[in-house]
């Protein structure tokens, strides 16, 4: 345990803290577009950065995964935010919290099982569209040098790494950048531009709203959408930076952990947060692979608007701008086009909704829930297929129905339509031997067959029932056996 623990705090030093600086640069323009999303002070979403990243890297489940205000909560806090106030946008973070904690208590992580390789591919693919698009707003209005400066960064990043990966390109191209902005006085925008900073820690409050059911009326279903987009995206990320890292996490713990983290931020004057794909993909190919990159990513970023906040406002966005759309193309599964065609046409649909819904409502929440949902109906389609053969006992007058496939409520139908209720013979028997009754309908339509056997005085009686469906019959249904 002690082990495990000094490994993922100090088994990466050096990585951890240079990626953790490249992050924290990232985070700042991020977290200021997001509160003004949220209709908020910028101040908000750096405190609530802070907050996150500092409290999930003790309790979080996977390492070198950023966790911080996103844009995604974002969405979800407007309307809170401009009919009540930012009172209750604290409360709703605090009990957001208090959510996912339950939920990681519960082990709704283990749901992520559910979720299609289709739908993850959808998912970094349309989030690395989403990133790639929120850069061209900082083209609008700038001049030639502007494409210069962000191909200049790009270059850096991609050449660097050839010279030395002792340090992250990322962080070099931002600093070089910088210095060559400062240094020719060459008139782009910065992030200063982008909202004031006050150069001050975050203080615990409490929110100023009335501690009543009338409070818990508003803010939960705001808090329960929060809880539910903010453990999507930031369990999703985990299962990418897994893959990414070889190394496991622990999702219900990491569940827990970002419940502790939005209930901080809400003390603490910040908003709701979750993971975040390009951070964590910026920390990870930057050499972040421990807990330290977390807490260095968060503490960094305060350090950064307290003592440095004169320096900070004057770095370039075309140098952040840059270090996303590098993320952006690192983050598409290129592949995924070469393969599209190759795809069975249900997973292509698949993949191509999740893209279209979240390109469409810029929710990555929405998308997922999408391409599970499409994913799930088509795999009830694809398993309610059910055969029914039949053979003749003359001598008896009795007709035998074999029975081959799930009966589940997508097979009923089909099922019934391939009896003949009103045949001249005296006794039916239906031979379940190779199928497996699953549900309420399947009873339900076993007994709807054999009142119409009934009906026409033709008697009915199964075999080959396992143990499994004849629990299930004995349960629900008036069925011989």
């Amino acid at each position: 345990m002690v082990g495990s623990l000094k490994e993922q705090w100090f088994g990466n030093v050096k990585g951890d803290i240079l990626s953790g600086i490249v992050v924290a640069l990232a985070l700042i323009p991020e977290a200021i577009a997001f509160s003004i999303i949220a209709g908020v002070d910028p101040m908000v979403g750096l405190y609530a950065s802070f907050c996150i990243a500092v409290v999930i890297s003790f309790v979080g489940g996977r390492t070198a995964m950023i966790s911080a205000a996103t844009g995604a909560m974002a969405l979800v806090m407007v309307n809170l935010v401009s009919s009540h106030g930012i009172e209750y946008m604290l409360a709703a973070t605090i009990l957001t919290g208090v959510i996912q904690i339950i939920f990681g208590i519960c082990k709704f992580a283990k749901l992520m099982q559910f979720v299609p390789r289709t739908v993850m591919t959808g998912f970094v693919n349309s989030l690395a569209i989403l990133i790639f698009m929120a850069q061209i707003q900082h083209f609008i209005g700038e001049t030639w040098v502007m494409y210069v400066l962000v191909a200049v960064t790009l270059a850096i990043v991609y050449l660097f790494p050839y010279v030395t990966k002792a340090v992250p390109s990322t962080l070099v191209a931002i600093v070089v950048v910088t210095i060559i902005v400062l240094s020719l006085n060459i008139g782009v925008r910065n992030v200063g531009d982008m909202g004031t900073l006050t150069q001050s820690l975050p203080t615990f409050i409490l929110p100023n709203v009335p501690f009543n059911l009338e409070t818990l009326w508003i803010i939960f279903p705001y808090s329960f959408a929060l809880a539910i987009v903010g453990l999507l995206e930031s369990l999703l990320t985990a299962n990418i930076l897994d893959d990414m890292t070889d190394t496991p996490s622990n999702k219900n713990k990491e569940s827990r952990g970002q419940g502790m983290a939005n209930i901080v931020s809400g003390f603490f004057g910040g908003m709701a947060g979750c993971a975040m794909i390009g951070q964590s993909m910026i920390n990870v190919k930057s050499g972040g692979r421990g807990r330290l990159s977390t807490f260095v990513a968060g503490a960094f970023l305060m350090f950064m608007i307290v003592a440095l906040g004169n320096l900070v406002v004057q770095i370039p966005m075309a140098a952040l701008t840059g270090v996303m759309i590098m993320v952006a193309i690192g983050s598409f599964d290129w592949s995924s086009l070469r393969t599209l065609h190759k795809l069975p046409r249900t997973d292509a649909v698949v993949l191509v909704v999740t893209i279209a819904v979240v390109l469409t409502t810029h929710n990555l929440a929405y998308g997922v829930l999408s391409g599970v949902l499409l994913s799930m109906i088509f795999f009830a389609s694809k398993i309610s297929k059910i055969h029914v053969s039949t053979s003749v006992d003359h001598e008896k007058n009795t007709r035998l129905y074999y029975v081959e496939g799930p009966l589940f409520f997508a097979s009923v139908t089909p099922f019934l339509n391939q009896f003949d209720t009103e045949e001249k013979i005296d006794e039916v028997v239906i031979d379940l031997t190779h199928s497996q009754i699953w549900d309420d309908s399947a009873v339900g339509a076993l007994d709807r067959l054999e009142a119409m056997f009934t009906a026409n005085e033709i008697h009915v009686s199964y075999q080959g029932l396992n143990e499994k469906s004849s629990t299930l019959l004995k349960a629900l249904g008036q069925l011989k056996e």
